[in-house]
């Protein structure tokens, strides 16, 4: 089962998040974190990474939700979305898959929680 849902784009990498960051709030997500990956990666270790950023995306009444019926379920929120320049300068997106993720849970109260933000999520990436 394929994990991810992603989307190649040809386009700046700083407009690639703001463009992400947008499409997300259109679907009622909010940005909690924001990873930096290469400079932490230059901060910690001393090398070099391409640009690479973590979003972490919350839709709060999805969440709530998600909390209500499996009280553990925090340690596999937010959603992430990431952002990467890959060799040829293009731009990748890519967001975790929902309903890949909860499986793992067993709850099945969690399922149509799952479905409904893979839907929202796999609208951002499509609409990028």
């Amino acid at each position: 089962m394929k994990y991810y849902y992603s989307t190649t784009i040809d386009a700046g990498f700083d407009e690639t998040i703001e463009r992400v960051t947008e499409e997300l709030k259109k679907e009622g997500f909010g940005i909690l974190t924001e990873i930096d990956v290469k400079e932490t990666l230059k901060k910690k270790l001393d090398v070099d990474f391409r640009p690479y950023k973590i979003l972490g995306a919350c839709n709060p009444p999805f969440a709530y939700e998600a909390l209500q019926a499996e009280p553990n379920i925090g340690a596999m929120l937010p959603c992430n979305v990431i952002v990467q320049q890959l060799e040829d300068g293009k731009i990748e997106v890519a967001a975790v898959d929902p309903v890949a993720s909860m499986s793992a849970v067993e709850n099945p109260s969690l399922a149509g929680i799952a479905e409904k933000v893979q839907a929202k999520l796999r609208k951002v990436i499509e609409t990028l």
